[in-house]
């Protein structure tokens, strides 16, 4: 049996070392709650602050606008319900884009049902919006702009700085799914001009089942209406006993992203086109997906002609890659990302999401170059007999 070879870090990566290091003794030894007055929950507190500094400086944020959560999805309904709590009743209209992550896309259907209003910005055939188009979409009834900084199935990488300055301009807020670009883009949220920010612990080599929200507090504040209540943690904007474990790996994560992000992206990339190169050599017909957008360094959407990725995916003797987002991967319709890229519903079909990340090597990119191709071949011919 072939040695698995992953190629799905988009979905989730594996805890780095170290960050397991820095979480264990919270299990143990340091098992307080953050929130008590005693020493144990001053060791507890003490370590949330410190992961608190490191998550803000990846982001170049200061600590206080930090906020944590469950993981991304928590913090983008937190940030477009919260925003739609406390802006809604002067202006009514989010802005946002049709390859956005379900996450939003979900969250702007419900906020929908309850009155307000959603513009879905279509984007080009390299899944990136125009800003004549979003220029056209704002107006004094827009309280929230959300673009993806990434692109979770492409690795499209939106003009944001450009968008947020054509928000600001509206009056609305500028929030950003950032859940697959931090760690591996640069990103400054005060040159950058985003005011609310999601992330995630379990995309950069930390935990599951930890997150955070960036929100801005000067210039100007923006202003969040809680959706967890309850004790009054995290500045009284979510409530419930706070994770420490979790928060700790993330801020280490986060400590490690800052310190590797330039060295794994030049690495990455480079591996990626390689792999690009390789495979579109091997098997004739393959295109590669938004081509000429800016892109992660890690992330290639292939599309092979003439092999659906649902046959190709089982075959691949080892390779693990997907077909779309992973949230979305139970159900049988095509992407929707790509499809509101211009691609056909059997181009959509044909395409498959290869993400590379830290522990990546040479020889597994050679190796899959060669299970992919010969699993191309594979389905392609069953589908000639």
């Amino acid at each position: 049996m072939a040695t698995p070879i992953y190629l799905d870090y988009n979905a989730t990566t594996p805890v780095d070392p170290q960050v397991l290091d820095a979480m264990l003794p919270f299990f143990g030894e340091h098992f307080g709650n953050a929130s008590s007055e005693h020493a144990f929950g001053w060791a507890a507190d003490e370590a949330v602050k410190q992961a608190r500094e490191r998550t803000a400086r990846l982001i170049g944020a200061t600590p206080r606008t930090m906020f944590f959560t469950s993981g991304a999805t928590e913090a983008i309904s937190l940030a477009i319900r919260g925003a739609g709590d406390v802006y809604g009743g002067r202006r009514h209209r989010i802005v946002t884009v049709q390859t956005e992550h379900r996450a939003v896309l979900a969250t702007c259907e419900a906020m929908e049902r309850e009155g307000f209003e959603t513009t879905y910005l279509p984007v080009d055939e390299n899944g990136l919006v125009d800003l004549d188009d979003l220029e056209a979409a704002l107006d004094d009834e827009t309280f929230l702009v959300s673009v993806m900084w990434a692109n979770n199935e492409t690795g499209v990488i939106q003009p944001i700085p450009e968008i947020a300055e054509r928000a600001h301009a509206a009056g609305a807020v500028m929030m950003s799914d950032a859940t697959q670009a931090v760690g591996k883009v640069p990103i400054s949220v005060n040159h950058d001009s985003v005011d609310l920010l999601s992330m995630s612990g379990h995309k950069l080599y930390g935990p599951k089942g930890v997150g955070a929200l960036y929100v801005r507090q000067r210039g100007p504040r923006v202003k969040l209406r809680p959706q967890v209540t309850g004790g009054g943690q995290e500045g009284g904007l979510r409530g419930g006993t706070l994770n420490v474990p979790g928060i700790v790996g993330l801020g280490m994560a986060a400590h490690l992203a800052r310190r590797e992000r330039e060295a794994d992206a030049e690495r990455l990339a480079a591996l990626r086109d390689r792999f690009e190169t390789a495979v579109c050599e091997a098997v004739p017909g393959t295109v590669v997906n938004a081509a000429d957008a800016p892109r992660l360094p890690n992330t290639t959407s292939l599309r092979f002609e003439g092999a659906r990725a649902a046959q190709l995916l089982p075959v691949m003797h080892g390779v693990a890659a997907s077909n779309g987002s992973a949230c979305h991967a139970h159900t049988d319709e095509p992407s929707h990302v790509l499809r509101a890229m211009g691609l056909t519903e059997a181009q959509a079909r044909a395409s498959v999401r290869f993400s590379l990340g830290r522990p990546t090597t040479e020889a597994e990119v050679d190796a899959a170059v060669e299970r992919v191709a010969e699993a191309v071949h594979t389905v392609r011919r069953r589908a000639a007999a």
